[in-house]
């Protein structure tokens, strides 16, 4: 048995287009499922928790911070997080290599294994894929308020506007204890690759390695840095000699002006901040084949 919680404005409206889909592929594969419409990422909570008591796996289907909010619910526990992408972004979808159509992805429900993977840590916040600020801090603002914007688009939208404004900034970390200090633009602190829409902005990030990848982007003139932004979906950015990826399980963060740090899509903290990972946190059903379902993978 298995509860799909389901924001239906997630994807502007998307995932509420696509439940009647997934209630008949359920069906089809003989799958026993109820279906219960989020009212807030709380609500969304309380109804993960409510499917662990009952021995059902929390199935997400909407977006990034959907999909996070659930996962939080379960984490240090033996309950399973099911995720059908219905977002914009759908990163963390995208990171599993879980189908974009809900519907297709309900095959991972039916045949999927189960992983189990990091969290990483903000505060009292956790977060699946990516923390960020700097130029991301402006960008997430400015997609998270377009309205005429759909889709994964948004994101790169966001990141344009926000690159036209922007000044480089000075950030202040601490890495496993160690100091460090960059001028640039973004300072990311990757639990999983992708963020953005599809963006591989920590290439060889791993959700099961128990560490962080903390990605620094430093200044180079807005001309520069704009050629080569189409790199990050590939993950080629990550030989250009501004960038610099190194690997830590716990990562401290300051800059010289005020930044929100955004993850999953959503605000998690502000500066200064501390973020930090832990292992082994979440049980996801994952494709089989995925690499994170190989035998070296944390059970």
């Amino acid at each position: 048995m298995i509860s799909v919680i389901v924001n239906p404005a997630s994807g502007s409206g998307r995932a509420g287009v696509a439940v009647s889909g997934v209630r008949r592929e359920l069906d089809r594969r003989g799958i026993p499922h109820a279906v219960y419409e989020t009212e807030c990422l709380g609500h969304a909570r309380e109804l993960a928790r409510t499917a662990h008591s009952r021995g059902q796996t929390a199935v997400a289907l909407g977006g990034d911070g959907l999909v996070a909010a659930v996962a939080a619910e379960l984490r240090g526990s033996d309950g399973v997080l099911g995720v059908l992408p219905g977002g914009r972004g759908n990163d963390f979808a995208r990171f599993l290599g879980i189908p974009l159509d809900p519907v297709a992805a309900c095959e991972v429900l039916d045949t999927g294994t189960v992983a189990r993977l990091d969290l990483g840590r903000a505060g009292g916040q956790t977060f699946l894929g990516v923390a960020s600020c700097g130029l991301d801090s402006d960008a997430n603002r400015i997609a998270n308020r377009a309205r005429l914007v759909r889709g994964d688009l948004v994101y790169v939208y966001g990141g344009l506007r926000a690159l036209s404004r922007w000044k480089a900034a000075n950030f202040r970390l601490r890495l496993d204890g160690e100091p460090l200090m960059i001028r640039g633009y973004t300072v990311a602190v990757a639990n999983s690759s992708m963020y953005g829409g599809g963006m591989r902005i920590a290439p060889d990030a791993s959700a099961t390695d128990g560490l962080l990848d903390v990605v620094l982007i430093s200044d180079r003139s807005r001309l520069l840095f704009l050629r080569h932004l189409p790199k990050v979906f590939s993950g080629a950015h990550a030989s250009l000699p501004f960038v610099m990826i190194v690997r830590a399980r716990d990562v401290e963060v300051d800059a010289d002006r005020p930044f929100t740090v955004y993850a999953d899509g959503d605000p998690i903290a502000e500066l200064p901040a501390r973020l930090s990972v832990e292992p082994a946190a979440v049980r996801v059903q994952v494709p089989v084949g995925s690499p994170l379902s190989a035998p070296d993978a944390r059970r």
